[in-house]
């Protein structure tokens, strides 16, 4: 009993301890609140304006160091080939017989001349006839001779190309359209980069952008790489690695041949190119008129007219039965009363002009008018051989330096000068800024004068 009663009390003590307990309370001190640091603005903006700058600066000087040195670099590891200088071969022209060498040296005895043969009126008929009836001239004569000159034509044709100019413009509602002028050329050269082809610079006024199109109907861009306004003829460059293998198998180089023949009158010649004014077009004549020299400054460029019907607009070129081109086709130098006949450019003056404008090369600019000293006024008056000036450029060159109309230009540059031609030359040489000293004779007395060459 008192066992139990003392268990009694202890169960009763521990209840009580238990209802008693409770927990600590968390003090005030032990709290924390986290709070987010107060931003910055004017520091943080700072540093975005430092980053952006560091940035733009890095960019350019990185844009630079890659333009700088990627040129280098990629000659070192790829070294490019320079442009081959175009040059055209002399040409020699043909030295006549001589009075003295027509004669038969006096230890060759004479051939024996046969006796003549009398023949009667009957046999001389006889003989005809048989001459004439294995010299007939039929339909089949006339095909084989049109189809040989249609494969001349055919082979000469890979040469020549159509030039497309595009010209973009805005109509009154505001629609872009473009405007497209073409014209004929040739293939004058190939420098290893590009080919170089010569055309009409009247179709390609203010283009956008240049299209040409080979035989094989090919289209490629080109670009332009000299006019000259004397001729108003032009330069275009087409990369080599922008034309497909198979065009390049087809096209071809055109052969330049010699206008200066005195042999050249009367002989057929075809004009390839857009002789009717239409491109892929072809015509056949003869040529009617040589050696007329087109009045120009510091030229001398003579005119081929053939009799040929073609159009006011006609371009491409003139070729003899060996497909040689003879002359690029020109209709602005021809008289009214002839306005449909084709003329052309003989090509022997044009060589140098084309050289020049192939390569690229600035040519100078005297401004001068000359001819050659007729021997009439050598023999009567006693005027000296060389450049007779007919007419002087307002203000050019040669007018500021004091060169005057009926001058005669004896010397250049210390090269006798006995024909304009020669002048020229010398001309051709020089290049623009160059000091020239002129001699010249005017009214009987010598005249030295320093002639600084412009820009044509």
């Amino acid at each position: 009993m008192a066992e139990w009663n003392r268990e009694q009390n202890n169960t009763g003590r521990n209840d009580k301890e238990q209802a008693e307990y409770s927990p600590p309370m968390q003090s005030d001190f032990l709290r924390e609140t986290i709070k987010q640091k107060p931003v910055n603005k004017k520091k943080l903006l700072r540093r975005t304006v430092i980053t952006v700058v560091m940035a733009v600066v890095f960019g350019l000087v990185a844009c630079f160091t890659f333009l700088v040195l990627e040129p280098v670099i990629s000659n070192r590891l790829y070294p490019e080939e320079e442009a081959e200088e175009v040059r055209f071969p002399e040409e020699t022209v043909a030295e006549e017989m001589k009075p003295e060498d027509m004669l038969v040296e006096e230890e060759e005895e004479p051939p024996e001349e046969a006796p003549p043969v009398e023949l009667e009126d009957e046999q001389i008929e006889e003989l005809l006839s048989q001459v004439l009836s294995q010299v007939q001239f039929g339909l089949e004569d006339y095909r084989q001779l049109y189809e040989e000159l249609a494969q001349l034509a055919q082979k000469t044709g890979r040469s020549v190309v159509t030039v497309t100019s595009v010209v973009s413009d805005v109509d009154w509602f505001n629609d872009i359209y473009e405007n497209e002028a073409s014209a004929s050329g040739i293939i004058v050269a190939n420098n290893g980069k590009a080919v170089l082809i010569l055309v009409s610079a009247g179709a390609l006024s203010d283009a956008d952008s240049i299209i040409v199109t080979f035989c094989d109907q090919s289209k490629v861009n080109a670009e332009l790489v000299q006019k000259d306004t004397t001729t108003g003829l032009a330069v275009l460059s087409v990369p080599l690695v922008s034309i497909g293998e198979e065009t390049m198998d087809v096209i071809d180089i055109a052969k330049l041949g010699s206008s200066n023949n005195a042999n050249l009158l009367g002989k057929p010649v075809m004009a390839l190119g857009s002789p009717m004014g239409t491109s892929g077009t072809v015509c056949y004549g003869i040529v009617t008129s040589v050696g007329t020299v087109i009045d120009q400054p510091d030229s001398a460029y003579k005119s081929i007219i053939t009799d040929i019907y073609g159009s006011r607009n006609a371009t491409g070129i003139l070729v003899d039965l060996n497909g040689m081109v003879l002359g690029i086709i020109d209709n602005v130098n021809t008289s009214n009363d002839m306005g449909n006949l084709l003329t052309a450019y003989g090509v022997t003056e044009l060589k140098r002009t084309i050289e020049k404008m192939s390569n690229n090369q600035e040519r100078a600019y005297l401004g001068i008018h000359g001819a050659d000293v007729p021997e009439e006024a050598i023999r009567e008056s006693g005027m000296p051989t060389g450049t007779y000036v007919k007419e002087i450029e307002m203000d050019s060159p040669a007018m500021n330096a004091g060169i005057q109309s009926g001058d005669v230009i004896i010397a250049a540059n210390g090269t006798p000068i006995e024909n304009y031609k020669d002048l020229l030359n010398v001309l051709n040489i020089g290049k623009p800024e160059d000091t020239m000293d002129v001699t010249l004779v005017r009214q009987g007395q010598e005249v030295g004068v320093q002639v600084t060459l412009g820009r044509r």
